[in-house]
């Protein structure tokens, strides 16, 4: 009996544990100015973010569009930028039926989650970005088949409040392009105070919470800026 309720335990947190790296959050830091001698502009339609969402019961998992942002390069390195996320676009995309979808979406929508309406868009502020060697890895953490090359730090604003993180991408550099993707990694909501289902916040849910992880999966693309000015 006792090994049967422990399966269902490791079931269980298997089912609402996102996988992938986490990324702490801590105080905002100060945004540096290292200079720049080239702006790459984001290319909003090949540049995404990818979201996941757990609980015991399963996940649910869509899409929220870069609405604008930039990269500063100096040296032919990555120095600095940042882009902003538009929280009015996000969608859902395992629900198939239009009404459960629509449910989601308005519920993520409204101020239970993301309060849309009053926080339309979220901002990340790169604050330092660290070369790193990606033989020295761990795999096993990570959730996809992407090799990091930086470590990226950096000011994530949600709902007005500013917290720095920090997630590895690889980046891929030349004269005319810029990209930058991360494995799936997850951030703790309540951070941010998306409080719906929180354990964080709420002491009665039992199995009716909403796990505090969010996955998170970076895909950004920014093209040369042809009226760069060297800073």
């Amino acid at each position: 009996m006792k090994l049967i309720a422990f399966s269902l335990i490791v079931m269980i947190a298997s089912a609402c544990t996102s996988g992938g790296t986490k990324s702490e959050a801590s105080d905002a830091q100060k945004v540096t100015d290292t200079g720049f001698d080239q702006i790459y502009i984001a290319d909003t339609d090949a540049s995404s973010v990818a979201w996941e969402g757990y609980k015991p019961t399963g996940k649910h998992n869509g899409e929220i569009e870069i609405s604008s942002g930039e990269l500063e390069v100096k040296d032919g390195k990555l120095t600095g930028g940042e882009f902003i996320i538009d929280m009015q676009s996000i969608v859902v995309l395992d629900l198939e039926d239009p009404d459960r979808n629509a449910k989601l979406l308005g519920h993520l929508k409204s101020a239970d989650f993301f309060e849309a309406e009053t926080y339309p868009t979220a901002k990340f502020v790169i604050t330092e970005v660290r070369a790193i060697d990606g033989s020295n890895i761990d795999k096993t953490k990570e959730k996809g088949d992407i090799v990091p090359t930086h470590a990226i730090t950096g000011n994530l604003t949600m709902k007005n409040i500013t917290k720095s993180i920090t997630f590895n991408a690889k980046v891929n550099m030349s004269d005319a392009k810029v990209t930058a993707s991360t494995n799936q990694f997850y951030i703790d909501r309540a951070q941010w105070r998306v409080q719906y289902g929180s354990k964080s916040f709420f002491d009665d849910l039992k199995d009716n919470f909403i796990n505090d992880e969010m996955g998170l999966t970076i895909s950004l693309v920014a093209t040369k800026s042809m009226d760069n000015a060297s800073k």
